[in-house]
C-alpha cells in the first residue's frame, strides 16, 4: 500500500502540536493503517501535551496517557489483557518520542520485548526533550545545542554520539524493527503494514525533524529529514528473521555541511566539528554498508 491509497477517514485530528510538526504525520499514517481497531498509549511527551488537552482529545480511537517511563510496560500488559480474553483483532500501538524511549522508557521497553505480547511500539525521534524545554536526550546528535547542552565559548553543544535504538532492538532479536523518516511516507507506510501483522512486539525508529527545537522553517520539515538521508545521517532499514535489510541509504552520501547549516543548533559549528561528525558518519555508514554485502 502507498501513502495515497490510504483511507481518507482520520483518527486523530484537532492536535495541537506546532505548524509543521512531524508527530502530527506520524500519528495521522499510522492510525490510517492500524484502523479503528486500534488502542493508543503515549506517555508524556509532545504528543501527550498536543493530543490529550483537557477538555478535548485527538484521537477517534481509544486512547490513554500514561507516565513517562511506562510506555512498553503498558503496551505489554495491554496486549496480554487482549490475549487473556481471546481478542486478537485490536492493534496495540504506542507513540513515544527519543526521551521516552531511549532514556527514561528504556528498561520498560526491553522489558517489554522479552515479554513478547503483540505490540507496535513507535518511537518519533526529534532529538532531544523538546516538550519539557529542548534538552537533550541520548537521541541528541553531535554538535547539537540545546539548554542543557549550549553551545558556546566552553562547549560546542553535544559531546555524546547518538544512541541507535535500531541495533538496541535487534540485539533483542525482536520479531521486527524498523526505522523510517516522516519524509519518506511510502516507506513508512509498507513497514507500518508490516509491524500490525507481525505476530509479537514490533519497534519502528522514526526520523521526525523539529522545527521549534532544531531551528528552521516549518514549511520545511520533509525537506529537512530528505537532506538527512542523502547526507547519511539517517538511513531506511528493516530487522526480521534476524537479518537487516537496508531499503534507502546514501551510496555517495552529500556533505553535512548544508544539513547542518539549514538548522539553529547547529550554527555555531566550525570546519574541525563537522569534520569530526562527517568521520563518525562515514564510520557508521560503513556498518550500514556491511549489512547489504
Amino acid at each position: 500500500m502507498l501513502a495515497k491509497d490510504l483511507t481518507e477517514k482520520e483518527y486523530i485530528y484537532g492536535h495541537k502540536a506546532c505548524p509543521g510538526c512531524a508527530l502530527g504525520i506520524v500519528a495521522r499514517l499510522s492510525l490510517k493503517v492500524f484502523g479503528e481497531r486500534t488502542v493508543v498509549a503515549v506517555p508524556a511527551c509532545c504528543m501527550s501535551a498536543t493530543t490529550f488537552m483537557y477538555p478535548q482529545i485527538s484521537y477517534h480511537v481509544p486512547a490513554m496517557t500514561l507516565a513517562f517511563p511506562s510506555t512498553g510496560a503498558t503496551l505489554s500488559g495491554v496486549a496480554a489483557g487482549f490475549k487473556a480474553q481471546g481478542v486478537d483483532d485490536v492493534t496495540v500501538v504506542g507513540f513515544a518520542g527519543d526521551g521516552g524511549t531511549a532514556d527514561i522508557g528504556l528498561q520498560a521497553l526491553s522489558g517489554a520485548i522479552e515479554q513478547g505480547q503483540n505490540f507496535i511500539y513507535i518511537c518519533y525521534d526529534n532529538e532531544a526533550y523538546m516538550n519539557t524545554g529542548i534538552q537533550r536526550s541520548s537521541a541528541t546528535p553531535v554538535g547539537a545545542t540545546t539548554t542543557t547542552t549550549p553551545a558556546g565559548p566552553c562547549s560546542t553543544g553535544e559531546r555524546t554520539a547518538k544512541k541507535n535504538l535500531f541495533e538496541i532492538a535487534m540485539a533483542h532479536r525482536i520479531p521486527y524493527a524498523a526505522t523510517a523518516s516522516v519524509s519518506y511516507p511510502n516507506d513508512l507506510v509498507r513497514k507500518l503494514e508490516k509491524a500490525k501483522n507481525v505476530k509479537g512486539p514490533a519497534f519502528l525508529h522514526v526520523f521526525a525533524p523539529c522545527c521549534t527545537g532544531w531551528g528552521f522553517d516549518s514549511a520545511l520539515t520533509v525537506e529537512i529529514g530528505k537532506m538527512a538521508q542523502k547526507c547519511g545521517l539517517w538511513y531506511l532499514a528493516e530487522y526480521e528473521n534476524e537479518k537487516v535489510t537496508v531499503n534507502q541509504v546514501a551510496k555517495d552520501p552529500e556533505p553535512i555541511e548544508p544539513y547542518l547549516m539549514a538548522q539553529r543548533r547547529f550554527k555555531h559549528l566550525k570546519a574541525p566539528e563537522i569534520e569530526a561528525i562527517t568521520a563518525w558518519r562515514d564510520k557508521e555508514l560503513q556498518k550500514v554498508y556491511a549489512w547489504m554485502e
